[in-house]
């Protein structure tokens, strides 16, 4: 199997021109073809022969789109296959302030939590960086006619943290201002809660907005609904927050799942008032979004405003978040499970 050119840094695509005994302003021209997720074809400013000895190496479109449903709301939701044959989803998320990209990290996860979708089958394997980027790449080319792409919110299937260095290397290529030039500011990494990766992260120079999905305020409620809350407490990871705060300066976001009469109540209100006194953090209210063979439900939007409203009462920032796609299969792993689903009954069938 090639290896998908876009995994490569400006650095590595120096070393990669040298090799094949190009001069080295070659390698900015690759990474305006990269960014621009161009066919070897459209390397018109590169020598044939160099395209040749490319194209028997490296590929440059490593994700094929298998399907794709659009929302009511303008909200895109693509599956594709990547060239090992795995299927890994990725959502256009249309804003009046700019328009995002949410993608995958892992074919499936290892998180095991109890709401999500994106879990049911459990971990099959890390994305590279190139796979990672090649879905922010595709998108932002199929949808450059209503202005592109220019935030990447890293929410979709799988544990960034769990796969770091593909994580980093990812971001660093988004970022590159030969590539996307997408600034920090802009890309999001949301965790289930690797407190030692957090720091990590603020060690290794990336100062993205961190969101931490918290879901529960409390050790005993979070255990019910999240896996990785038997290994970590909530104590340790709002320090992990407080340090990286400490190191990059940037407020960190607390990702709220809302489960009705679940934790959506006053004694909720106080947990979490408590828990996060003296963080620089907002809270984002997330209405669950149902998925398949799940029990849980989620509060009618009376409820969730009116919870929003308590935390504010009692000093927390807090908004309700805009739930999109929720039409079209909209949780992370409802539109691949159902296709496998699907394509397994009918294999069944015939």
């Amino acid at each position: 199997m090639k290896t998908p050119l876009c995994d490569l840094n400006i650095d590595e695509l120096t070393a990669l021109v040298e090799k094949y005994g190009q001069p080295k302003y070659r390698a900015k021209q690759l990474m305006r073809h990269i960014a621009a997720y161009d066919c070897f074809d459209e390397y018109t400013d590169l020598p044939k022969s160099f395209i040749v000895q490319l194209d028997g190496e490296y590929s440059v479109r490593p994700l094929t789109e298998v399907t794709r449903v659009t929302a009511s709301d303008g909200a895109v939701r693509y599956l594709f296959k990547t060239e090992s044959g795995d299927l890994i989803e990725s959502v256009y998320l249309p804003h009046d302030y700019g328009n995002s990209v949410c993608v995958s990290c892992q074919v499936g996860c290892g998180m095991d939590c109890v709401f999500c979708a994106s879990g049911k089958h459990g971990l099959v394997r890390n994305l590279s960086a190139g796979e990672i980027l090649a879905q922010v790449l595709y998108i932002a080319r199929d949808r450059r006619s209503v202005g592109g792409v220019n935030k990447i919110v890293m929410m979709g299937s799988g544990e960034p943290l769990a796969n770091y260095e593909n994580t980093v290397k990812f971001i660093r290529l988004v970022n590159a201002p030969d590539g996307l030039n997408i600034g920090m500011r802009s890309i999001s990494v949301s965790t289930c809660g690797l407190p030692d990766n957090i720091l990590r992260l603020a060690d290794d120079g990336i100062s993205c907005t961190l969101s931490l999905s918290l879901h529960a305020a409390t050790d005993d409620k979070r255990k019910q609904i999240m896996k990785i809350a038997h290994k970590y407490t909530v104590k340790q990871l709002v320090e992990a927050l407080r340090l990286y705060f400490d190191k990059t300066g940037r407020r960190v976001i607390l990702e709220y799942i809302l489960i009705d009469g679940f934790n959506d109540t006053k004694y909720d209100v106080t947990a979490i008032k408590d828990l996060l006194k003296g963080l620089c953090c907002h809270v984002n209210l997330i209405p669950l979004n149902p998925t398949d063979n799940c029990e849980l439900k989620p509060p009618s939007k009376k409820r969730a405003y009116a919870f929003c409203e308590q935390l504010k009462v009692v000093g927390v920032s807090a908004s309700v978040r805009r739930s999109m796609g929720s039409d079209v299969a909209g949780a992370c792993g409802q539109l691949k499970n159902r296709t496998v689903e699907a394509k397994t009954l009918n294999n069944k069938k015939s």
